[in-house]
């Protein structure tokens, strides 16, 4: 009999992520792809758990979208059914926005929790990753070479 050492396991946290804590409960936000495309349909992922982790069977939420502490986007207050909300959304600056959500009435009382992410659009670092990758990819095969293409034609030789 196997007995499991560790019950949980965890995939990496994407980028463009975050979780706050606030008055009880806990939200998450993702994009997929974790940078989005200017102009190009993403999701946006929200999550929104209680003090135990457990998932709120229904909320309803505002977003707001600010660039350059200038509003450039918002949704509604949304009666949501379930923990989760994912919803296509477009990005049309490139760089950090500030994105507030705000839960209405969670704890019956009328009040309104804030709460405040950065997300980014387009990283920067894909392009310097890729070059990295292929300049790196090129050295490995120029060495390679180097060592074994003399060994090679001395063996052709003899």
């Amino acid at each position: 009999m196997i007995l499991p050492i560790f019950d949980d396991s965890y995939a990496h946290s994407m980028f463009n992520s975050a979780e706050k804590f606030h008055s009880g409960y806990r939200v998450q936000v993702a994009t997929a792809p974790e940078f989005p495309q200017i102009d190009e349909p993403s999701q946006f992922l929200v999550k929104v758990t209680d003090s135990d982790f457990e998932e709120v069977d229904r909320f309803t939420m505002a977003i707001k979208f600010f660039f350059n502490g200038k509003q450039v986007d918002t949704v509604p207050p949304t009666s949501i059914e379930g923990g989760h909300w994912d919803f296509d959304y477009v990005w049309r600056t490139q760089g950090n926005h500030i994105v507030e959500i705000y839960l209405y009435d969670m704890n019956h009382s009328g009040d309104v929790i804030a709460y405040k992410f950065n997300m980014g659009t387009q990283s920067p670092f894909g392009y310097i990753f890729i070059i990295a990758i292929t300049v790196g990819a090129l050295v490995f095969t120029g060495v390679m070479g180097y060592i074994y293409i003399p060994k090679m034609l001395k063996k052709s030789r003899s």
